[in-house]
């Protein structure tokens, strides 16, 4: 008897696209269900950290999650000389559903930056709405009044970020600073204040901050920093969709006021329906399994998922 538990390596296969090597997680549906679910991370995540995700949402459909370019140990777009700016991204996303889904009818479920850059290319290439049913954003965001951020905390975040998405600085951050020991300590040393880590036992947290690790290092540095700079400085408010999206937003969101991205929401989208999460905090270190994902699942995102796609 095979007593074989399905893991995330079980259903990833490679991914090429323009010239960039990565990985993307085709799960499919659980049940005979006709929707095709494309999937698409944050700005600091793996394809395994989504696991648990891809795991509830297989029970409403086929599931795909690509890596995006710098992401998940995926190549960046600095390897073709490129910069990962958010219409480049939106660029290889729309690259990809073409590639990918061809004919076939899609529902986008974007988590906070994935959100963004699925919002983008739908923008850029309006042909694309008639390939897709609806969209969904979990803790996504469109303006970078969103956020909740101080003035002081803001200007450090940008303008660090935008130094070290420099080469040489990003090159000393990768080689001298993600090592894992110091960034153990450094999640230990502020372990009872930050939201991924309080009330866990200590097995659990040396677990999530084991993972913290690995995200750090196979996460192209560079990248991330570059990205971090978008999304301080976003603004996706100039372009309508017509579509209607449905919004999973989180009580008490370290990051985002959402009566305002509700309202910025309602400016791109043709309508706009928000459910209520029951998740604690902006998003966790890792969707270990089906049950930890159950909360970014509100009941009534679930009934709109079993309805039968159009």
């Amino acid at each position: 008897m095979n007593n074989h538990k399905k893991q995330a390596s079980d259903y990833i296969v490679n991914l090429n696209m323009n010239g960039l090597r990565g990985r993307m997680l085709c799960m499919p549906a659980s049940k005979s269900k006709k929707r095709e679910i494309l999937l698409l991370y944050g700005h600091h995540a793996s394809l395994e950290r989504m696991y648990g995700l891809v795991e509830e949402l297989s029970k409403y459909g086929n599931v795909t999650l690509p890596d995006f370019p710098g992401f998940g140990g995926m190549e960046s777009f600095y390897k073709i000389n490129e910069k990962p700016t958010l219409d480049n991204l939106a660029d290889y996303l729309a690259a990809f559903v073409k590639l990918k889904f061809k004919r076939k009818k899609i529902t986008i479920m974007g988590m906070s930056f994935g959100f963004v850059v699925a919002t983008k290319m739908l923008q850029k290439y309006p042909e694309l709405t008639k390939k897709v049913e609806f969209v969904v954003s979990i803790v996504g965001f469109a303006h970078h009044d969103d956020c909740v951020f101080g003035t002081r905390n803001f200007l450090l975040m940008r303008y660090s970020a935008s130094f070290f998405s420099n080469r040489l600085p990003s090159i000393f951050v990768k080689h001298f600073i993600l090592r894992a020991p110091f960034i153990r300590w450094t999640y230990n040393s502020v372990a009872d204040k930050h939201s991924k880590l309080k009330n866990a036992s200590l097995e659990e947290r040396n677990k999530r901050i084991n993972f913290e690790i690995n995200l750090w290092q196979i996460n192209d540095i560079r990248t991330y920093m570059d990205t971090s700079v978008s999304m301080l400085i976003v603004d996706i408010c100039d372009k309508q969709v017509d579509l209607d999206v449905y919004h999973v937003a989180v009580k008490g969101d370290r990051y985002f006021d959402n009566t305002i991205v509700e309202q910025h929401l309602g400016v791109i989208y043709k309508k706009v329906t928000v459910f209520q999460s029951s998740m604690k905090a902006h998003a966790p270190t890792v969707v270990a399994d089906a049950k930890a994902a159950a909360p970014f699942m509100p009941r009534g995102l679930r009934k709109v998922l079993a309805a039968t796609p159009s």
